[in-house]
């Protein structure tokens, strides 16, 4: 199995706009951070599911060379994770049936209403002109299911007000958006070899994310071989990172490929 990290960074995006600090202006290509998307690939790399769509999605597959995906995950519906779904349409204009994606029960409702014109199947394009072809199906926490030859199991994490939904499947937990994990989502992650953490920033709390310590805290009780942290701000340089985590936590990058 593999993962590429396409967009790592928070809903601000890094540089942030008009930011003249350190991270913001950095030489370093690591600390330049799209928004939040994943790609999970099979051995053979024939198989593939999109982890969100964030508004920089068509630049991120681009440079990651994705000519196509079999199905995508969204982990919720906050707009750095939804709002480039229309970049679907690349996808699936060159498929004969729908692209099958996957929410959880709340953000399908509000992925429905926010985009009806995709999700809306009495919706019809005007002749000669497309939309996404994508079919929403609603997944439960605790209840695995079959994407693309992965078996699934979907996780569910507080989100301030929301839920987010992150999954297992193998040896990789997929965790975005939690502040924190609730007992049965941490005993359903045990045994993982990898695991990836959202973690925004040393210090200060924040009501709806992980700090990097809190981040680092759920990894130890994880017990993953390796964790990855993304939806990091511009108030880390990914050098700092490297420098203060532990060595079996790292931080993500745009682009990082991990096998697992």
């Amino acid at each position: 199995m593999r993962l590429t990290f396409l967009g790592t960074g928070t809903s601000f995006g890094i540089p942030v706009i008009g930011c003249d600090c350190a991270v913001c202006t950095s030489p370093d290509p690591r600390d330049r951070r799209t928004r939040h998307a994943a790609l999970l690939e099979s051995d053979d790399r024939t198989r593939r599911i999109l982890v969100d769509t964030p508004p920089e999605l068509r630049l991120q597959l681009l440079a990651a060379g994705v000519s196509h995906i079999d199905a995508v995950w969204f982990t919720h519906c906050h707009a750095d994770h939804t709002h480039g779904v229309d970049d679907l349409r690349a996808f699936t204009v060159r498929r004969d049936q729908p692209l099958p994606a996957y929410a959880g029960e709340r953000c399908a409702r509000t992925l429905n209403e926010r985009f009806a014109y995709i999700f809306d199947p009495e919706h019809r394009p005007i002749e000669g002109t497309t939309k996404p072809n994508v079919r929403l199906a609603v997944v439960r926490p605790g209840e695995p299911v079959e994407i693309a030859g992965f078996r699934m199991l979907p996780l569910a994490v507080p989100h301030g007000e929301d839920v987010a939904i992150g999954f297992r499947t193998g040896d990789l937990g997929y965790i975005t958006d939690a502040k924190r994990l609730p007992p049965e989502t941490a005993a359903a992650l045990r045994g993982v070899r990898v695991l990836v953490l959202n973690a925004l920033w040393f210090g200060r709390p924040h009501p709806t994310h992980f700090t990097i310590e809190e981040a680092v805290q759920a990894a130890r009780a994880v017990g993953a071989e390796r964790t990855y942290l993304t939806h990091l701000t511009h108030r880390v340089r990914h050098a700092e990172l490297l420098d203060r985590l532990p060595q079996d936590i790292q931080p993500a990058h745009d682009g990082l490929v991990v096998e697992v």
